[in-house]
């Protein structure tokens, strides 16, 4: 199917700055783009591709000015990424959602299905699970006893869903995740350790994403808690009892410990690592690899380091750091020179 620049500006309340004839029957990288394909500029470091990309439109910031004439036509919205994100969003709405019941699979007689629901071949779904209407269960998902999937939700490939968890609307589990496995809890008893039996759930409330292979343990008592709208990358680990608040998103290999509270829209980097028992205000932002070992306490605050410092002391400290070997050396001769005396 093809679509005129015009109608795509449409669709993402932007103005056309062209031919708004100019066709679309695809997608492509800017720097790879090919005729009739659609692309995006949000990030000045591919500004150089514009101007030799073979794509038909491009979507841009409507304070961009180009440099060089540019041959391709524009389409200038207030954010060009998030006007992409509707489009592919539009885009992915128009596929035809799967439905129906694919054997063999397994579905106990006392589990409600809702309507329209499509369960894969050699997915399993326990007693008294709840699967709510247009949920996708994708093939070799698990879904134990007295788990609620709500509605719209999409349960990938090899996704564990241990009992009597909980998942909200709208939802999306990645393939392989984990949500309700044991929290790392054993008591030291002589001779080795005992294991604490982990007896609450995890609660994924509505619009959560959780990415491959990340794994979410289920509470020692009560609930392991991921608030609405938050974004979990690929291999997180979230530990028995952590709350994270609305409208947050942590990147990949992150790793939270048990009981920590995290506040609403928090950005966290790749490989940070949270000690257990901590709070963390909202709107705190963790740079990449941040080890915090104390709770934080400034909302929106920005961190780096391990340990963790705010950004304008790390920033200081960092310009140090730097001259350290010519300071060793400025230091040395200083030494031999009081030696010397």
């Amino acid at each position: 199917m093809k679509f005129t620049a015009e109608q795509i500006a449409a669709l993402i309340n932007g103005t056309v700055d062209g031919d708004p004839n100019a066709l679309v029957s695809d997608v492509s990288k800017i720097e790879e783009g090919r005729p009739e394909t659609l692309t995006f500029l949000s990030n000045p470091k591919y500004e150089s591709y514009l101007y030799n990309t073979d794509a038909s439109v491009v979507i841009v910031n409507k304070s961009f000015t180009p440099e060089k004439p540019v041959k391709a036509t524009l389409i200038r919205v207030d954010d060009a990424y998030a006007a992409l994100a509707k489009l592919l969003q539009i885009y992915e709405a128009s596929q035809p959602a799967r439905t129906g019941i694919e054997q063999p699979c397994y579905i106990d007689g006392s589990a409600k299905i809702g309507k329209d629901v499509y369960v894969g071949a050699f997915a399993y779904i326990g007693k008294g699970a709840v699967i709510g209407d247009n949920a996708q269960i994708y093939p070799q998902a698990y879904i134990g006893d007295g788990v609620r999937i709500g509605d719209n939700t999409i349960v990938y490939a090899g996704v564990k869903i241990y009992k009597g968890c909980r998942i909200g609307n709208n939802c999306i589990i990645h393939a392989g995740a984990v949500i309700g496995s044991d929290g790392f809890g054993f008591a030291p008893v002589e001779g080795g350790f005992e294991k604490i039996p982990q007896v609450g759930v995890v609660v994924l409330e509505d619009n959560v994403e959780i990415g491959a292979n990340t794994t979410i343990d289920r509470a020692t008592m009560g609930a392991t808690t991921i608030r609405k709208g938050t974004k979990l990358d690929n291999l997180i680990q979230v530990a028995h009892n952590v709350e994270i608040g609305s409208n947050s998103v942590l990147a990949a290999q992150a790793g939270i410990a048990g009981s920590t509270k995290i506040g609403s829209n928090v950005m966290f980097g790749g490989q940070v690592g949270i000690a257990g028992h901590l709070k963390i205000a909202d709107g705190v932002k963790l740079a990449a690899q941040t080890g915090v070992s104390k709770s934080i306490t400034k909302e929106g605050s920005v961190w780096m380091g391990a340990p963790a410092i705010d950004l304008s002391q790390f920033s200081k400290a960092y310009v140090i750091f730097r001259k350290l070997p010519e300071l060793y050396a400025k230091v040395g001769e200083l030494e031999k020179k009081l030696g010397g005396k």
